[in-house]
């Protein structure tokens, strides 16, 4: 009976010692299960920064790449650019603003001199589609260049259409006042309606105010700041001729004259040759006034650069 107790005792004792063990052994497995999950994470990161530090490598080298082929590029425009600049220093400003038509053209209302002195050439830094094709090219500065020939030809269409109406049936507006004394001596020559400074609205359109009169032939200065005058004329169908910059729309103008609208000198060249050649067509016998009378210091004016 002892030795079965016995057995049994040592049955027991190995029991425990094993479920000790197993249990021991569950705990160290468990605990390098957490070691190796830990290393695995740990590995895992390592692995994204290197990545992440890759791509921002990549996109570091991107943008020094794209920096260097914009530079590359400006390089390439600064360099064109200068040629240009060289090409336009070595045009001759004479031959430039002609069209280089000058030699052909041996009937030149003045001479080409004379146009550059009073700046008739010289637009705005706006081209509008209606005066693109009067336009010979752009300054460095921006401002577009009149083609002189062309406008030498233009004022002579202008004057012929002009010639067409009597000086009774012609009325003048030119709210600028850069156009004031060249508009009022055209007119004093051949005893032209005018206005400056305001065009009174509805003298053309209302028959009952007291200052009603009628016309055929409505000549403005600016289409922009003559507005009235012109939208007068439109809708009772009176012709109208007017001087336009690059910078005006010609909606409503039967007949324009290309040409520096906003400068005195420009405008009394302009009313200066309209002048001379109305007095012509018309076979009217007047004193045209000089040049020096329709430009303030004339004979000391330069043309630009």
């Amino acid at each position: 009976m002892i030795k079965k107790k016995d057995e049994k005792n040592v049955v027991e004792e190995v029991k425990e010692v094993a479920e000790k063990v197993l249990a021991k052994t569950e705990d160290v497995v468990e605990e390098v299960v957490e070691e190796v999950e830990k290393i695995v994470k740990k590995v895992k990161r390592a692995v994204s920064d290197k990545k992440s530090a890759s791509k921002k490598s990549e996109r570091k080298e991107k943008k020094v790449e794209s920096k260097k082929l914009s530079l590359g590029e400006l390089k390439k425009k600064a360099a064109s650019l200068e040629k240009k600049f060289e090409k336009s220093d070595k045009i001759d400003i004479k031959e430039a603003v002609s069209g280089g038509k000058e030699e052909e053209k041996k009937d030149i209302l003045v001479p080409i001199e004379e146009y550059l002195k009073s700046s008739i050439h010289l637009g705005t830094r706006v081209i509008t589609p209606h005066m693109r094709q009067y336009v010979y090219r752009r300054r460095a500065d921006g401002l577009a260049v009149f083609n002189t020939a062309m406008l030498d030809d233009l004022i002579r269409e202008g004057a012929d259409y002009l010639s067409k109406f009597a000086p009774e049936d012609i009325v003048i507006t030119c709210k600028r006042e850069a156009g004031w004394k060249a508009v009022k001596l055209f007119a004093d020559t051949f005893g032209i309606k005018v206005f400056t400074k305001k065009y009174p609205a509805g003298t053309l359109t209302n028959t009952n105010l007291e200052n009603f009169f009628e016309k055929e032939l409505v000549f403005i200065c600016d289409p922009w700041v003559d507005k009235n005058a012109l939208k007068d004329a439109n809708s009772v169908k009176i012709k109208v001729m007017s001087i336009c910059d690059t910078n005006n729309l010609t909606f409503g103008i039967n007949k324009i004259i290309p040409g520096n609208n906003k400068s005195a000198k420009s405008l009394g060249m302009i009313f200066y040759l309209l002048t001379k050649l109305y007095a012509e067509k018309r076979k009217i016998k007047v004193e045209i006034p000089s040049i020096q009378e329709f430009v303030d210091d004339w004979d000391n004016l330069v043309p630009p650069k």
